[in-house]
């Protein structure tokens, strides 16, 4: 694996790859009008952020509140997410945005320090960080592996290898970290998740069916949850 030619192309893809905006409306919402309901947060980067889809009723937080919505049971949900955002900035900057107890987080993040070369030992403090603060006020965190770099239609195949061969790192470095608290939960993102339908037109952001089959992972992961 060259990683000169890694970030050759890395710095190629920059350029060519179109910046979509975050998902437009509110970043928080209802799936009914029952009084008790699901509490859902999700926070993270880009895809927490909704880009890739005019709504958050497309995006990941309506897609998973419709999945843990049950007959007889309504969700809520609130979105904090930013483009570009790194496991540091949502750690000082994203975090405190998120007020409230939750009975389900979704953390989504990784993919930036990925690409910004963040070490697994960086990573690990601010992710410990995150989810020691949410833990004590949710009844349960999910992370979110890294995303399957190698399966994605916009990136060079040398850049697509070192992507997915940093990812894996980082993963392991959330394994890690989730493991040492009772109701943190890791979920990682196979390649067998993703194809072209799963994009949005820029080859790289989940469009509304990615955001759907991400969610319905994630709901498969967490199983039965209640209000707390």
């Amino acid at each position: 694996m060259s990683t000169a030619l890694a970030l050759v192309q890395g710095l190629w893809v920059r350029r060519r790859i179109e910046v979509l905006p975050p998902a437009g409306g509110p970043n928080s919402g209802r799936t009914g009008d029952a009084e008790a309901a699901l509490r859902i947060g999700i926070i993270g980067e880009s895809t927490a952020a909704g880009c890739g889809v005019d709504g958050h009723e497309d995006g990941f937080a309506g897609a998973l509140a419709r999945q843990l919505a049950g007959p007889d049971r309504v969700a809520e949900w609130s979105v904090v997410g930013e483009h570009g955002a790194t496991a540091r900035r949502i750690r000082h900057r994203l975090l405190p945005q998120l007020t409230g107890e939750f009975d389900v987080v979704v953390v989504l993040a990784g993919a930036n320090d990925v690409m910004a070369r963040r070490s697994p030992e960086e990573w690990s403090e601010d992710l410990r960080a995150i989810v020691a603060e949410l833990s004590a006020r949710t009844g349960l965190v999910v992370v979110a592996g890294t995303p399957p770099f190698i399966a994605f239609p916009s990136l060079p195949r040398t850049l697509a290898r070192y992507l997915a061969h940093r990812g894996a790192a980082q993963d392991a470095a959330s394994r890690a970290v989730c493991a040492e608290t009772g109701n943190v939960r890791f979920v990682p993102s196979p390649p067998a998740l993703v194809d072209d339908s799963f994009f949005s037109r820029d080859g790289f952001h989940p469009g509304a069916e990615g955001y759907r089959r991400w969610a319905e992972l994630i709901s498969d992961a967490i199983g039965e949850v209640s209000p707390r």
